[in-house]
């Protein structure tokens, strides 16, 4: 697999990573519904086993659960990842979750002892909040780095001025958004000032949370558990749902072409553009690790990126 190198960093990352949001489990403010861990350690292996070089896990999925589950696969696996992980968000004995960036170094802590690693590849801060602890945050990011706790030190969700204001105190190696055909918001001024500033950029959600891949249907979202978050996300609801189903249709087709589903047409697009080092893509089981791995060689013909660019001008706002 060709690979790209993620901003000032030494990390070599192929073009997709294994996210393991969804692994986390269920019973939490953000879940995807229950989750069975074996399956989720199988997930992770066909990932490594396929040739993925790197896991993005966060403290808060499953409320850390997720890095637990993590570090087991890694324990039965020879494969070595690059491990990401991120910080600032926390949870009470409520289970209850908040923002909070005065705690960075005692999450760092805990997840390097259940993640069972040295060293945090790349530690990324989850969202920018409270904004006015930006400052002091990145301080304590930056002497993380400088300890040896992590290697490398990024954002998530942030905008072009907090960037700015971090980069004041120490360089960011990565900035982490959301980008899909569904949500180009950082198209217009992160992107370009991350390519500028040489700040690697892995996206998350490059199939919607799942709404592009092709397998999703309106039965399928009336039946969501009721702990996964998407039953109340907008785009899960009336007349975005319908919307967005035609677009995995109108994709899927172009996918057929090729042999490739339409969530791997989704990836490829968001591969697509220059300043994507890599995207982020989650699997909950090994079968449906085997239907995405095709998005880490597959890329679009330029002539299929503009139909689509077509489609989404008239069809998405």
């Amino acid at each position: 697999m060709d690979k790209k190198k993620l901003g000032n960093s030494d990390l070599e990352l192929t073009a997709i990573g294994f996210g393991a949001w969804a692994i986390g489990g269920g019973d939490w403010q953000f879940a995807w519904g229950p989750q069975d861990d074996n399956d989720s350690i199988s997930a992770i292996h066909k990932a490594l086993d396929l040739g993925i070089n790197w896991i993005d896990t966060a403290a808060v999925y499953g409320l850390g659960h997720s890095e637990e589950v993590v570090a087991r696969a890694l324990k039965s696996s020879s494969h070595k990842p690059y491990v990401f992980t991120k910080c600032g968000l926390v949870w009470d004995e409520k289970r209850e979750v908040s923002n909070d960036l005065k705690k960075i170094r005692s999450e760092a802590e805990n997840s390097l002892r259940r993640l069972q690693v040295e060293s945090i590849d790349l530690y990324q801060m989850h969202w920018p909040k409270p904004d006015e602890e930006i400052e002091e945050a990145w301080g304590v990011m930056a002497d993380l780095q400088k300890e040896g706790k992590v290697r490398w030190i990024g954002v998530s969700n942030f905008s072009v001025s907090q960037m700015e204001r971090a980069l004041k105190i120490a360089p960011i190696t990565s900035n982490q958004p959301p980008y899909s055909m569904l949500n180009r918001a950082i198209e217009a001024e992160i992107l370009p000032f991350c390519e500028k500033n040489n700040i690697g950029t892995i996206s998350y959600a490059p199939m919607h949370s799942g709404l592009l891949t092709g397998a999703m249907t309106k039965e399928r979202v009336a039946n969501f558990p009721q702990d996964d978050f998407r039953r109340n996300a907008k785009n899960y609801q009336e007349p975005l749902l319908s919307r967005n189903l035609a677009v995995a249709e109108f994709i899927g087709a172009i996918g057929k072409r090729h042999g490739v589903s339409a969530g791997v047409v989704a990836i490829a697009w968001v591969l697509h553009h220059s300043a994507i080092t890599g995207a982020i893509v989650g699997g909950r089981s090994a079968k449906q690790v085997e239907g995405v791995i095709p998005a880490a060689t597959f890329r679009l013909p330029d002539e299929e990126f503009l139909e689509i660019k077509a489609y989404l001008a008239e069809h998405v706002a």
